[in-house]
């Protein structure tokens, strides 16, 4: 259960179409480009370039729009301007939301001084590290990598297995150590103080695992909602 709800932090980011358990009916195909002078949207779909003022270059080619092109193109615009950040942040504080959780269930199930709290960081550190090759923070701006999806959610799952590994170690030979120097039966006591760990975290899950899916699915309709207005605005280029 706590290598799920830190899977489920972990994949957030990468499910710019699907998040974690839930399923989106568009993936992306493009990156998507920020910077203040234009957004950029290029990939399996071309080559869509646009500027402040509702300026389109698609695949090199410079369009003369009428007045509502050139709306719908600003529109567009600044859909993907909010979008992105929305995502992004949305991402990372889960993330983040789901660290401060597990550390706080580890102060109180096993103590401050635990070892597992230092792997806790770590791990964090490198989810966070995973979710810049998707959404990565350039000085300009930020930059969507649809090809970087797949890899970070296979890299998500393998630091989250290792770092379980290490946690679930760490909690028996700490749980251990203090079984002995309390007395009584030390096997008895481990098991005990483990599946007490489980259940906080396995409440802990449950708490925020309606957040994360409600996310996934605004994620969603936003993803759809970008490609229909992407496929309108090329589609009356001519």
């Amino acid at each position: 259960m706590m290598r799920k709800a830190l899977l489920a932090a972990a994949l957030t980011v990468t499910a710019f179409a699907a998040q974690a358990d839930y399923k989106c009916s568009v993936t992306p195909r493009d990156d998507v480009i920020l910077n203040p002078q234009t957004v950029q949207v290029k990939g399996e779909n071309g080559n869509l370039v646009i500027s402040p003022d509702g300026s389109v270059m698609f695949n090199g080619k410079q369009y003369n729009l009428s007045a509502s092109q050139r709306e719908q193109a600003k529109d567009y615009q600044t859909d993907l301007r909010n979008a992105l950040p929305w995502i992004d942040d949305g991402s990372r504080s889960r993330v983040e939301k789901g660290r401060t959780a597990l550390d706080k269930i580890i102060t109180q199930q096993v103590g401050a001084d635990s070892k597992m709290r230092s792997r806790l960081t770590q791990l964090d550190a490198q989810l966070k590290e995973q979710l810049n090759k998707i959404i990565e923070h350039r000085t300009d701006g930020l930059t969507f990598h649809y090809q970087a999806i797949d890899q970070v959610r296979a890299n998500g799952q393998q630091l989250v297995n290792q770092a379980m590994g290490g946690i679930l170690q760490d909690s028996i030979n700490e749980m251990g150590a203090q079984a002995v120097t309390k007395g009584g039966n030390p096997l008895q006591s481990v098991l005990g103080n483990l599946g007490g760990l489980q259940t906080a975290v396995q409440n802990e899950w449950k708490n925020q695992e309606k957040d994360f899916q409600q996310f996934g699915k605004d994620v969603c309709q936003r993803v759809i909602t970008l490609e229909d207005s992407r496929k309108a605005l090329v589609s009356g280029l001519k």
